[in-house]
């Protein structure tokens, strides 16, 4: 794949998760988008959203592998399907390739532990974790997306778990309130462990109000950037986010909030001035949908 590939103004894919949600899968557990590949029934759905998402104007599609982490998995009693989960995720992303030859499919890696926290195991059981996922991801995959992270460790350990498969990454920092990780480093922090395989550096479902207020920072990095910006109130709940979605019926916005005011109209205006002002990389997380990604893709 081309490393200058994000140089471009590119359109990535929305929010898979809640879109699925919205389109009927019913939740089950914690297991959010697994579902949709653990559940047969619905992997035509999933093959539906992706290609609406591409119809819309995507050009990369990132597999459904946010909830086929292994802890995810192994609190939901269905860690013995990890490899099976990963493995068609990767094979249903690639069938779509193969109707759009022109797009890429980015390979998800997601938080090996917790969701909008910092992973404070040791290095050896991140990059384990995230080396394993990558293994049966590689084989379906252009590049690999280090999907909402949240501390410069985990991305050290991902960079260093890859490594082996010779393919670039996409880093997606989180930030889910003011200008720090939630490790309380900073975006310029991120420096000292990139290397010649980056594709790109953006924030990843972030508000559009949290991306602006870090876009200098952002700039300042020097290479190409942008955003998936989400639709949610808040990423960072009164009790954290993993110990309230346990508790809850499903679906995160039933706790994060879902915004109203983010029309495809609004969401278009709001990446025309971000693109104006120098994102390349544009495209949407939770609660954007195939719509919202049109939207980006027809700005002029």
């Amino acid at each position: 794949m081309n490393l200058d590939f994000f140089k471009q103004t590119r359109v990535l894919d929305g929010g898979m998760g809640q879109e699925l949600l919205a389109r009927g899968m019913k939740p089950k557990g914690t297991l959010w988008s697994a579902n949709a590949l653990l559940d047969e029934k619905y992997h035509q759905l999933l093959k539906d959203t992706h290609r609406d998402f591409v119809k819309a104007g995507a050009e990369v599609i990132v597999t459904t592998t946010f909830t086929t982490r292994r802890k995810r998995l192994r609190d939901n009693n269905v860690e013995d399907k990890f490899e099976y989960l990963n493995i068609k995720a990767g094979q249903i992303a690639l069938d779509i390739k193969k109707e759009f030859p022109n797009i890429f499919v980015a390979g998800g890696l997601p938080p090996q532990n917790l969701t909008y926290e910092a992973d404070n195991r040791t290095e050896y059981e991140i990059i384990k974790n995230f080396n394993e996922q990558a293994k049966l991801l590689n084989p379906y995959v252009d590049f690999f997306y280090f999907d909402v992270w949240s501390s410069i460790k985990e991305f050290k350990c991902g960079i260093d778990a890859i490594k082996e498969f010779n393919k670039p990454y996409l880093i997606g920092i989180h930030i889910s309130e003011g200008t720090t990780l939630p490790s309380g480093e900073n975006i310029s922090d991120i420096k000292s462990i990139i290397d010649d395989q980056l594709l790109g550096i953006m924030l990843s479902c972030v508000s559009p109000e949290n991306y602006e207020i870090n876009l200098e920072e952002l700039k300042s990095l020097k290479v190409p950037f942008g955003f998936k910006i989400n639709g949610f109130i808040t990423t960072k709940p009164k009790n954290g986010y993993s110990s309230t979605f346990t508790k809850s019926n499903g679906n995160p916005n039933e706790f994060l909030g879902q915004r109203k005011d983010l029309t495809p109209k609004k969401i278009g205006e709001i990446v025309k001035k971000f693109k104006d002002s120098g994102a390349t990389i544009l495209g949407g997380c939770c609660e954007t949908r195939p719509s919202h990604i049109n939207a980006m893709a027809n700005i002029k």
